[in-house]
């Protein structure tokens, strides 16, 4: 498995990874994978990694801003997303160390999730790197017309 920086010519295999997690309804709010331009304006150009094998992509991750006020600057929203044919094979571990590593190299001080508690694969993944719960807001949003929680989670870098 070789493990890089995400390029805009990943996009569309991105964008077809990011769709699976989408129809999972367990995943993400969103309902449809955003145009290229919308996604890259809303993440940072560090710490976008993808996973591949043979050529193809077995999965990604990429941090947004929490917040344009200077004094959340350290802080970002992690989106960490893997190919259905490539779960539970250690693809996540790989992406979740490395975007650690970049976002802290980055400045990075703080990392966050909100996670639908029944994505539990995903919370376990976040828990074994350190990711704390800190929170559970409950009915905080609607997909398909369902009431949905989600889990609040952080990781406070120690260096």
């Amino acid at each position: 498995m070789n493990v890089r920086a995400m390029t805009a010519t990943d996009y569309p295999e991105v964008g077809r990874i990011y769709q699976q997690g989408i129809e999972t309804q367990n995943a993400t709010f969103r309902t449809k994978v955003p145009p290229f331009d919308y996604w890259d304006t809303h993440h940072h150009v560090h710490s976008r990694i993808v996973a591949e094998e043979a050529g193809r992509l077995l999965g990604w991750v990429a941090i947004s801003p929490f917040s344009s006020i200077p004094a959340y600057a350290g802080v970002a929203e992690v989106s960490l997303y893997i190919d259905e044919d490539a779960r539970g094979k250690g693809v996540g571990t790989v992406l979740m160390q490395a975007v650690i590593t970049s976002s802290e190299a980055a400045g990075i001080w703080t990392l966050h999730a909100q996670i639908f508690p029944e994505n539990t694969a995903s919370l376990k993944l976040h828990k074994r790197f350190g990711f704390r719960e800190v929170g559970r807001r409950e009915r905080i949003g609607q997909l398909a017309g369902v009431w949905r929680d989600t889990v609040l989670l952080e990781r406070r870098s120690e260096i």
